[in-house]
């Protein structure tokens, strides 16, 4: 009588298959999940909602004067950084070495173009890690010292490491949005 092996052939890349997808899966719950929170929202809000965000910006700088003020570095209104992986910063960036191991300061100061006077802004900014979530440095207007409607906050940074600086600012129904990648030396 002849022998068909062909079962056991089927059987044993099912049963290959089958723990793979096993082993997949164990792989795959083991790592952790970091949710992102650019601009302080839910990525699906950020991918839904963006070119509406860059309207914003634009409608927000036809309307304002802007300064924002990292180490006495000062900046503009800038989303530019969100499209550029952090070894491209690295290398290229504009933005390196911002901040410091230690001690660092923000300014936030908004001008109306027209009156050139300076307007209340209701802040939301985090100071967080490109790869984890666990020293996010949540800041709003309780965070700031506001003296003639300039906004200035020092934050603490213990390690060497890169980060990201996102947020809105808001200022009478017109939002404003930032997003910095940099690195702390």
């Amino acid at each position: 009588m002849k022998r068909n092996y062909w079962p056991l052939f089927f059987i044993g890349i099912f049963s290959f298959v089958f723990s793979m997808i096993i082993w997949t899966v164990r792989s795959a719950t083991s790592l952790p999940v970091i949710e992102d929170h650019s601009f302080m929202k839910k990525y699906q809000d950020v991918d839904e909602n963006y070119n509406n965000m860059m309207d914003s910006n634009s409608l927000f700088l036809r309307k304002y004067n802007f300064e924002f003020y990292l180490n006495e570095k000062k900046f503009d209104l800038t989303t530019d950084d969100i499209k550029y992986s952090q070894r491209v910063l690295e290398k290229y960036s504009l933005h390196k070495d911002l901040l410091k191991v230690g001690k660092n300061s923000l300014k936030i100061v908004v001008y109306d173009k027209v009156t050139n006077e300076k307007k209340d802004v209701n802040i939301e900014l985090i100071v967080t890690k490109s790869i984890s979530n666990d020293s996010d440095m949540i800041f709003r207007n309780d965070d700031f010292l506001s003296q003639d409607k300039i906004y200035t906050s020092t934050f603490e940074l213990k390690e060497s490491n890169n980060w990201i600086i996102t947020g809105s600012f808001n200022v009478d129904g017109t939002i404003g949005y930032i997003y910095i990648k940099t690195n702390a030396i």
